[in-house]
Parts: C-alpha cells; structure tokens; sequence
C-alpha cells in the first residue's frame, strides 16, 4: 500500500482512531494550549535524537500547527528510512476546525 505524503485531517482521525500514531512535533507550550488525545509529542528539533524510539511498522502522522514544520519531518522521517509516514494537511488548526471544535485555538 502506497502511504500519500500527506492526508486530510479527517482521514488522519479516523487512522488515529484505528491505531495510526499521531506524532506532534510542536513546541512543549503550544501543546500546552491544546492537543489531540492519544498523540505522542516529540518537538520538531528533537526527532534527530528519538528515531530510534519511533515504530518503523506503525503508520505514523505528523501533526503541527498549520502543517510546515510537519511536512519537514515527514520528509526527513522517510530520508532515514520511515515508509509509513504522512503529513498531517493544516496542522492542529485544521483539526480544531473540522474535528474537535473544542480544542482552544491559537
């Protein structure tokens, strides 16, 4: 199965919802302001250091404010061997704005 470099927000929920890890590369405060439940945070600048803690296997999903710094590590995730890796189009806002409307935004 091809994984697309990036999905919509309502495909990433429902794949989260069904066992994809949803990997949010924000800073510590933005994810203090609002997060998606079950979503595992390793800011952007530290993925260098966790690769290893990653699952090559799983289909990851990575999730950013708008969705640049996302498409950064989905790239870089699949240059060091991560197939199963799609960006996450329009960022947690996009998520707040067509699946969990009670997130805060900012």
């Amino acid at each position: 199965m091809d994984i697309p470099l990036e999905i919509d927000v309502t495909t990433a929920a429902q794949q989260h919802r069904t066992g994809a890890l949803l990997l949010d590369v924000r800073e510590a405060f933005e994810v203090a302001t609002c997060a998606v439940a079950g979503s595992r945070h390793i800011p952007m600048r530290q993925i260098p250091e966790n690769l290893a803690t990653l699952p090559r296997e799983q289909l990851i999903m990575v999730l950013c404010h708008h969705g640049g710094r996302s498409m950064r590590v989905t790239q870089y995730l699949r240059a060091n061997g991560f197939a199963r890796v799609s960006n996450v189009a329009g960022g947690i806002a996009a998520w707040a704005e067509q699946i969990d409307p009670g997130l805060a935004r900012y």
